[in-house]
């Protein structure tokens, strides 16, 4: 079983960008350490720490079952879309960041772009 992020404009064209259910747990857990916190700590991730302790626009991709099901709206996709594209651009000079998350992280940019050009949400099934 997986997860797969897609854009919701009805194309199976569109790009898209799937993980295993571990896999988007593992990629969640390096942008969490990107944005300076630990996903484990948090309520809903094994923590007690309320995410109203953390400041981060990924707080829509982050905090959210690891199995899928939902969307975030165009305006979502567009708040996290800058701080992800930073992130991709420094995941590269970290030694420590898998070429999997590295790929993914660019992939999801491009899906969360179409999103927003598209005025549509991003799916997760």
């Amino acid at each position: 079983m997986g997860l797969t992020l897609f854009p919701g404009d009805g194309d199976t064209s569109s790009p898209d960008v799937a993980w295993s259910c571990s896999g988007f747990a593992a990629f969640r857990r390096q942008l969490a350490r990107a944005e300076g916190f630990t996903l484990s700590e948090m309520r809903g991730f094994g923590g007690e720490r309320p995410w109203s302790d953390v400041s981060t626009s990924l707080e829509p991709l982050l905090d959210r079952p690891d199995d899928g099901g939902g969307e975030l709206s165009p305006i979502e996709c567009a708040a996290l879309l800058p701080r992800l594209e930073g992130i991709v651009e420094q995941w590269p000079n970290e030694a420590d960041v898998p070429r999997a998350h590295i790929d993914a992280a660019q992939q999801l940019t491009v899906v969360l772009r179409l999103c927003v050009a598209k005025d549509v949400d991003l799916l997760f099934l």
